[in-house]
């Protein structure tokens, strides 16, 4: 895993069509840590997140990362091996199975374990079946073991829990709590509480 030492946003703004988002926003979170973007549909909490993965583009203002070694990296181009992204939508090709979907993405990212991730998200038992066929909340963990194999320093993630049971929940919580003990980071979108301590940065349509 590439290290980073933070992340920083300053006096940001963002618009959707003509309607403004949020404006004169400003966070910061280390290696280590967890930030909480917590609000009301619509408040902007996943395009924050597409701003930060350089998506998209900020009306004011900017975003950094600082690697380990005090780097300043303002350019978007240069995040890419330090950013896993976890969204909506679970970006699986339903006719795959877990197994081959998880093989498929390990070929980008050397020593990644596909055993070790199928066990660690409970999905041995579905691992030959098509993707079609699980559940939404085995889709999910489908979805976190893909982001486990990335290896990359900086998570983010859109309602990280979102459709999983009690079990999947505490799961995440876990994968969340041992990447920050790893030295990774993660910006966590979320309408309710992961039972992780972390900074919080609420956001309110204006």
């Amino acid at each position: 895993m590439a290290a980073l030492g933070g992340l920083r946003g300053e006096k940001l703004a963002l618009q959707r069509g003509h309607h403004p988002l949020f404006r004169d926003l400003s966070f910061e979170v280390s290696a280590g840590e967890v930030l909480l973007v917590e609000g009301p549909n619509g408040a902007g909490k996943t395009s924050l997140l597409r701003l930060i993965a350089g998506f998209l583009k900020p009306r004011a203002g900017s975003v950094a990362l600082r690697t380990a070694g005090g780097l300043v990296l303002s350019e978007v181009e240069e995040w890419s091996p330090y950013i896993g992204w976890l969204g909506h939508q679970d970006g699986i090709k339903p006719q795959l199975t877990p197994h081959e979907t998880l093989r498929f993405f390990a070929r980008f990212h050397r020593g990644a374990d596909v055993e070790q991730a199928l066990n660690r998200l409970g999905l041995q038992r579905f691992r030959d079946l098509p993707v079609q066929y699980l559940s939404a909340g085995q889709k999910k963990r489908v979805a976190l073991a893909r982001l486990t194999l990335a290896n990359r320093a900086l998570w983010l993630m859109d309602e990280p829990m979102s459709m999983l049971d009690f079990a999947g929940r505490a799961l995440v919580a876990e994968l969340i709590v041992q990447h920050c003990r790893d030295g990774g980071m993660v910006v966590a979108a979320t309408h309710e509480p992961l039972g992780i301590p972390g900074r919080h940065l609420s956001l309110a349509p204006l």
